[in-house]
């Protein structure tokens, strides 16, 4: 297993990668914790002819506390927001996220950024970073532009992503009053791939009902997916068991089309995601009211 030949770049600015992406194109990849792209390119499943390595380049692994919420960059390690004090306080969901990706070896060398523009369906960051309601900034030649996670998974190992253009920070807005969360995934073993997971962030009044739902899965599509007709089943209503059962319906009935694979029939993650809506809500509404 070895790589077919390429050329390496490690620049040292933001605006020497960019200057790198905008010669090669195409032809190029940026490098950042290569927990995916390095095992591709062993296999040869990847032949980039140009190799930009993001690793020497400062200030793109701060997490910092802003106005607006909280700003993790793109090459922050996933172990470091997994153990950092600000994430745990003001993204709580992304901090109970985090021990199940994968193992702690891979997070010490994974990045937040690498994980989100990889876009595996799999995978847990899309599907929480959609769930948060988060915005990529995006550099490219004509300057940062913002695209919300909701706008930036286009498909299959797809986002908005140009070719010349990489993600350099990730913004989490702030919470609402009265907003609970909760993850939670089944996997054959933990750290291996989920065959179905779901991040949920739920807001409630102050009679307890719910007036917002972002309830976002994994491993069910082409990319994380919002389940929008669960969340419409939840809005003003208060969070019974019959409520909930009702949301789980329409999540694993109608948001859903799951694919099929060696381990899993589209009918059992569908029969997973139903399960998961059960288990996850109660905990995300029972946070939202200890919050009020």
């Amino acid at each position: 297993m070895k790589p077919a030949p390429f050329e390496y770049h490690r620049p040292d600015s933001v605006e020497e990668a960019l200057a790198l992406l905008a010669e090669h194109g195409y032809d190029a990849k940026l490098l950042a914790g290569g927990q995916s792209l390095v095992p591709a390119m062993n296999f040869r499943m990847a032949t980039p002819a140009v190799l930009i390595d993001l690793n020497r380049i400062p200030g793109l692994d701060d997490i910092a506390r802003a106005d607006d919420g909280l700003r993790i960059g793109a090459m922050a390690r996933q172990r470091a927001a997994e153990r950092s004090d600000l994430v745990a306080a003001h993204a709580p969901l992304l901090a109970e996220t985090l021990p199940y990706v994968a193992h702690a070896q891979i997070r010490n060398r994974g990045t937040i950024g690498g994980s989100i523009a990889h876009a595996d369906p799999a995978a847990e960051m899309p599907a929480v970073m959609l769930a948060l309601d988060a915005r990529f900034h995006l550099r490219g030649p004509g300057g940062t532009r913002v695209v919300a996670a909701g706008d930036f998974f286009t498909g299959l190992f797809g986002t908005a992503l140009d070719a010349e253009e990489m993600l350099v920070e990730v913004e989490i807005p702030s919470a609402a009053p009265r907003t609970g969360w909760a993850f939670d995934e089944v996997s054959r073993r933990h750290g291996d791939y989920a065959l179905a997971g779901l991040a949920a962030v739920v807001q409630v009044d102050e009679a307890g009902r719910c007036t917002a739902a972002r309830i976002s899965l994994l491993s069910v599509g082409d990319g994380p997916v919002l389940a929008a007709q669960a969340a419409a089943a939840l809005v003003g209503q208060a969070p019974t068991e019959d409520a909930i059962r009702a949301a789980a319906e329409a999540a694993a009935q109608r948001d859903v089309d799951p694919p099929g694979d060696i381990h899993a029939t589209p009918a059992y993650r569908r029969q997973l995601v139903e399960v998961l809506v059960r288990r996850v809500l109660p905990r995300a509404f029972a946070r939202a009211v200890a919050a009020a």
